[in-house]
């Protein structure tokens, strides 16, 4: 093995020369392409909307800029004191944005060199100088998780008043918009909280603090139980606990992800529908009940791995170049700027471009 890996490394080193000497900076004087500058995404946007999901960045460089910029947000919104008498007034901190929006000219960001190193960390299983979809999908997932933990970690910082590494229900704030719902749901309340409680102690570790934020990553079964009641009661007209075929028709069906190739676009759902409906109901009593559920929750509640393949299948779509299903290094040397695609804006004026993110 370790023969095979200095094998296809020394290879891959090669390569590397010749890439690199394709693309000095005389070579790329006189690109035609399109502007794209690197820019990085603002800590103070909105959520992403329904439907839409916020992609972790592919380098982990990028990652760590954009999340000390989001902290810097998230102190100045949950701990932004008033000056105390007598002190000059801080500027506002978007005087600050516009220096750090773009990674620019004097930081010299290059691309290809930061694809060439993050290479061999994403061609792992097996070593073979080629990236598949598991392989970008593991890495994705990698991102993804820093980011998420992160930011779970920050947030139980906040929450954990007497700092002993617990979250109890007390010491939880939940947002505002839970405190009020109509609609009795039990998200971010008790149910929610105990659900997440997988030791039964009262309180929450970071662990379970992140899956009671994140419960479609959860692999506790006490969490996937409730998240299934959940769909239940938000459907269950007659609040008999469980759905019958027109609480599920007209409310779960639609939501439910990944069955496309279960049926055509005809007028009429209601076979297909059918179909699925009969897989689900196990004991065939008719109902579906909470466990019956259990099967599809993934669909209704896509976790972090079903987000992270998407990415991977859209890069490898865009930079496989000889559609063997896989990346090559001079593939993605090649389409550097797909794995940066949430981070550049493109500017039709070519006069402007920029060498050394090359």
């Amino acid at each position: 093995m370790a023969t095979l890996s200095a094998f296809v490394y020394v290879t891959l080193g090669l390569l590397l020369l010749v890439l690199l000497a394709s693309y000095s900076p005389s070579s790329r004087l006189h690109h035609h392409g399109s502007h794209r500058r690197l820019k990085l995404r603002d800590p103070a946007a909105p959520p992403s909307p329904p439907g839409r999901h916020h992609a972790a960045p592919f380098d982990p460089l990028i990652a760590e800029i954009e999340l000390h910029r989001d902290d810097r947000e998230w102190e100045r919104t949950h701990f932004d004191m008033p000056a105390a008498p007598g002190h000059e007034p801080q500027p506002e901190w978007e005087d600050f944005i516009d220096a750090e929006d773009y990674i620019n000219d004097e930081d010299r960001f290059n691309v290809t060199h930061r694809i060439v190193l993050l290479f061999p960390k994403i061609d792992v299983a097996p070593i073979d100088g080629r990236i598949s979809l598991d392989e970008l999908t593991d890495w994705n997932l990698q991102q993804a998780g820093r980011e998420v933990m992160h930011r779970t970690k920050r947030d139980m910082d906040l929450h954990d008043k007497n700092h002993d590494g617990f979250v109890s229900f007390d010491e939880y704030e939940p947002p505002s918009w839970s405190l009020n719902a109509e609609d009795g749901s039990t998200w971010w309340k008790r149910e929610h909280f105990d659900a997440s409680d997988v030791d039964g102690n009262g309180v929450l570790n970071l662990t379970e603090f992140n899956d009671f934020l994140h419960p479609a990553d959860s692999s506790s079964p006490k969490l996937i139980h409730w998240l299934c009641k959940e769909e239940i009661r938000e459907r269950d007209k007659d609040n008999d606990g469980k759905l019958n075929f027109q609480e599920y028709f007209h409310g779960l069906f639609d939501s439910i992800r990944n069955y496309e190739d279960a049926y055509n676009q005809s007028d009429s759902m209601e076979a297909p529908a059918n179909k699925l409906f009969k897989e689900l109901d196990k004991d065939n009593d008719g109902f579906l009940s909470v466990d019956e559920l259990i099967p599809v929750i993934g669909n209704l509640h896509p976790s972090e791995r079903y987000y992270a393949k998407q990415q991977a299948e859209y890069v490898i779509t865009q930079a496989d170049a000889d559609k063997d299903g896989q990346l090559s290094l001079k593939e993605m040397v090649e389409h550097p700027y797909v794995f940066y695609s949430s981070i550049f804006t493109e500017d039709d004026d070519d006069s402007d471009y920029h060498d050394e993110f090359r």
